[in-house]
C-alpha cells in the first residue's frame, strides 16, 4: 500500500496543498474548522508532514517535546531541561514543554492530540510511567521516544535513569550502619502515575526489612503525607506527633530534608546532635546546608538523553547496551549524620 502524501490529504480535505502545509506549520493562518478537518484526515491517512519531503525539505520540524508530570520549576525538571537544551539548541532544535501530565484529563488530551499534530521529531518523557496504550499512541508519530528516569523502558527507543530504589537502599543502610535504631522515612504519597521517586520508598523498606531480620532493636516507619505545597509541614507534623522522636530521618528528597532541618531547630531538635538526617538528590543548597545526601546529576542525564535522541533522529543505531542506561546515586557525606549515641 502506497503511503499517503500531502496531495492525497489536500484532495481528501478539499483544500490546497499550501493549506495543508499551513495547518501543520502555521496554524494561526488557518481557521480552526479547516485545520481540524486537515489534521483528522492526515491522521486517518497516516500522513506526517514532518516526514514529507514535499512539504519540508529537511523532513524535520526541528522541535522536540518534553513531557513532565510536574512543573519545570522543580529542581529535577529544571536540571533535565538545562541538559537537554545544552545539546538540542546547538543542534537547531526547540523544546516544547508539556507540564502537569498528571491527571486523567491532561493525559487523555496530550496522548490523543499529539499523534494528530505530529509536529515534533522526538519525545522525551521525564520521571513518570506511561501506559502501553499511551506508548502506542506516541509511536504513531513515528519518532523516537526517550525516557529520562522512568520506571519502565518498555516501548521506549532509549532511556537513561537513576536507580532510585538502590540509591535509597544505600542511604538507609548508611544510617543503619551508624547504629541508629529508630529510623523514619517521611515521603509524599504515591500516585497512579508510578513516578520514579516512589521507588525510593521501596529501597527504604527493603533495607529496613533486611536489617530487622538481623537485629531485633530496629524500629522503622514510613510516614506518607499528601503531595502538594504543604507536604513538608505535613511531614513535620507527622514526625512531631510520634510517641518517640526518631534518632534518624531518611528523607525522600533534599527539598524535604533541608526545610525540615530548619523547622526542627525551632523545636529544639538539632542535627546531628539529636538526630541524623539524609536526603536524596544533592540539589541546590544541599552543600550550603552541609546535608548528607545521595547525589544524582539530572543535567548530565538530560545531555545523555539528548545525544541519544539526535542519533535516533538521524537514523543511527545506538551502541549495544547503550540504548537503555541506569546510573547509580552516590553517597555524599557531609555534616548531618553521626553515629548513634543513646540520650
Amino acid at each position: 500500500m502506497t503511503k499517503a502524501d500531502i496531495h492525497d490529504v489536500a484532495k481528501a480535505a478539499g483544500v490546497s496543498i499550501s493549506t495543508v502545509s499551513r495547518a501543520f506549520t502555521r496554524p494561526d493562518l488557518v481557521s480552526d474548522k479547516t485545520r481540524r478537518r486537515v489534521l483528522d484526515i492526515a491522521d486517518r491517512l497516516d500522513f506526517n508532514i514532518s516526514r514529507s519531503a514535499t512539504a519540508l525539505k529537511s523532513g524535520r520540524t526541528n522541535r522536540v517535546a518534553l513531557l513532565m508530570n510536574e512543573e519545570i520549576t522543580s529542581w529535577f525538571n529544571t536540571e533535565v531541561f538545562a541538559g537537554l537544551e545544552s545539546v538540542m539548541h546547538p543542534a537547531g532544535y526547540d523544546i516544547s514543554l508539556f507540564q502537569h501530565i498528571d491527571t486523567a484529563e491532561n493525559r487523555r488530551e496530550f496522548f490523543t492530540d499529539l499523534p494528530i499534530r505530529r509536529n515534533v521529531d522526538a519525545v522525551f518523557v521525564a520521571s513518570f510511567a506511561i501506559d502501553p496504550p499511551e506508548v502506542e499512541q506516541l509511536k504513531r508519530i513515528h519518532v523516537p521516544i526517550i525516557g529520562i528516569n522512568i520506571p519502565s523502558t518498555t516501548g521506549f527507543d532509549a532511556s537513561i535513569s537513576i536507580d532510585d530504589e538502590e540509591g535509597m537502599y544505600r542511604a538507609t543502610q548508611h544510617l543503619i550502619g551508624l547504629g541508629h535504631r529508630h529510623i523514619v522515612y517521611p515521603c509524599s504519597e504515591a500516585t497512579d502515575m508510578d513516578a520514579s521517586i516512589d521507588a525510593r520508598g521501596r529501597g527504604f523498606i527493603r533495607a529496613c526489612e533486611g536489617a530487622s531480620a538481623r537485629r531485633g532493636d530496629l524500629d522503622w516507619r514510613v510516614l506518607s503525607v499528601p503531595r502538594g505545597p504543604e507536604f513538608v509541614d505535613s511531614a513535620l507534623s507527622a514526625l512531631l506527633a510520634l510517641d518517640e522522636f526518631p534518632d534518624a530521618i531518611c528523607c525522600q528528597m533534599d527539598m524535604m530534608a533541608i526545610p525540615m532541618i530548619i523547622k526542627l531547630e525551632r523545636y529544639g531538635r538539632r542535627t546531628p546532635r539529636d538526630y541524623s538526617i539524609i536526603g536524596f538528590d544533592d540539589s541546590i543548597y544541599a552543600r550550603e546546608m552541609g546535608l548528607t545526601t545521595m547525589r544524582q546529576d539530572p543535567r548530565a542525564m538530560g545531555r545523555s538523553a539528548a545525544r541519544k535522541a539526535l542519533r535516533l533522529i538521524n537514523g543511527e543505531e545506538l551502541d549495544a547496551g547503550k540504548a537503555h542506561e541506569t546510573v547509580e546515586a552516590q553517597l555524599v557525606l557531609r555534616d548531618t549524620d553521626a553515629p548513634y549515641t543513646a540520650s
